[in-house]
């Protein structure tokens, strides 16, 4: 413990107010924090092993100052979700953890599908938790969010305090700790709240390991989705076709004998299930032509994982696909496809080439290559959508006039 630590009375310092803690030097912040992580029941021994040699994370810094709120139309995010090789190496994991999916819907009651397609578009099956510049040490970045008094600060104290519970209680060792830079954590990206909340030790040995538990992982996202309110035995919605001339914004809820009644029907014309089910209408794609869908209660529980009708949407269909379904019947709008696993591999060949990534050349067009891609595009002043597009590897791959 750094000197004096533990004797420190509670009224030696709070943390400070937004926008002023940087004033501070990381150890003069480490011992105004001690009192609220004290207060928390947090141990001297487990606080100087979490934040004895606390430095900031600068690319954290730098993530939270550059932070924005991007626009993407949702079938091009659909593409890069329910993608070829997301599908594929879904197919591969359904092989392997069927069994245990199984036992996890039994328990929970919660569409084995829909958790494997939480996993696949959470870590791409575990996998992506092996790119180290995409994956941090989860206390050292929260704890960077919280000094640096940005708005992110007040989550960064919460969540830190929530981490240093989880690595108390020994679920997790500090260095086994990782998530992304704002602290969503292992194979399926608990924050730490959320953690303490929800995850379970499905495998019995006395640990919540989301990290490399598998079975810990996935029964932890299907006991969340099974408290946020999925019902068991339904599913998320039904792709539908809008008649000529109706109005997409008719809104409320409705049964689906309702909406049947009012023209609202399946593209291939079959009936709905349960018409008794009580659904809302989403046609993201209006007034332009594409699918529309009904939703029912299960596409909330989803959002309760995520609050984005792109993601409820994205998790919804590529569980679908990987239960053996196929594409929606109806097209999006016209736009660029996704790009080949060459192409992508290309695309982050170049990003890196060109400064802007340092990621793996894998061909995974995961958000660090999307933030790649949205920094390239600020600096050539255009909509910073952060698309992976054919157009946009063509412009770096041709060679520059001096």
């Amino acid at each position: 413990m750094r000197a004096g630590l533990v004797a420190l009375a509670v009224g030696a310092g709070a943390v400070l107010a937004a926008g002023t803690a940087l004033a501070q030097t990381p150890a003069e912040w480490v011992t105004a924090f001690w009192p609220t992580a004290r207060a928390a029941g947090i141990s001297p021994k487990v606080y100087q092993q979490a934040l004895g040699d606390f430095s900031p994370d600068q690319d954290v810094l730098k993530r939270a100052a550059a932070q924005a709120e991007f626009t993407m139309p949702i079938w091009s995010y659909l593409d890069q979700m329910v993608s070829e090789d997301r599908l594929a190496k879904g197919k591969a994991a359904l092989a392997t953890y069927g069994s245990l999916l199984a036992k996890i819907e039994q328990r929970y009651g919660v569409d084995r599908y829909v958790v494997l397609a939480i996993w696949g578009i959470e870590s791409h099956y575990g996998a992506a938790l092996t790119n180290a510049r995409l994956y941090k040490q989860t206390i050292p970045a929260l704890a960077t969010l919280a000094y640096s008094g940005g708005r992110l600060a007040k989550y960064g104290r919460t969540q830190l305090v929530g981490a240093l519970k989880i690595l108390q209680h020994g679920d997790v060792t500090l260095a086994g700790m990782i998530g992304s830079w704002a602290g969503a954590m292992g194979q399926t990206q608990f924050i730490p709240t959320t953690f303490e909340a929800y995850a379970v030790d499905f495998d019995g040995d006395g640990r919540r390991n989301i990290w490399t538990s598998n079975a810990d992982a996935l029964a932890s996202t299907a006991n969340y989705l099974r408290i946020s309110g999925w019902k068991p035995g339904e599913t998320w919605g039904y792709e539908v076709k809008m008649p000529a001339g109706f109005d997409p914004a008719k809104g409320g809820t409705h049964s689906l004998a309702w909406w049947a009644k009012h023209g609202i029907s399946r593209p291939d014309g079959s009936a709905f299930p349960r018409p008794g089910d009580m659904a809302t209408l989403f046609a993201p794609a209006a007034p332009q032509a594409g699918p529309a869908f009904l939703l029912l209660p299960n596409f909330r529980a989803i959002k309760h994982y995520n609050n984005a009708n792109s993601y409820a949407l994205a998790v919804g269909h590529l569980a679908d696909r990987l239960r053996g379904g196929g594409d929606f019947a109806q097209a999006w709008p016209a736009h660029p496809g996704p790009l080949s696993p060459d192409l992508a591999r290309r695309l982050q060949l170049a990003l890196t080439m060109a400064g802007y990534y340092d990621g793996p050349l894998d061909g995974d067009l995961g958000s660090g290559t999307r933030d790649a891609i949205r920094n390239l595009q600020h600096d050539l002043g255009v909509t910073q959508d952060g698309i992976p597009t054919l157009s946009l590897l063509e412009q770096l791959e041709t060679p520059q006039q001096d």
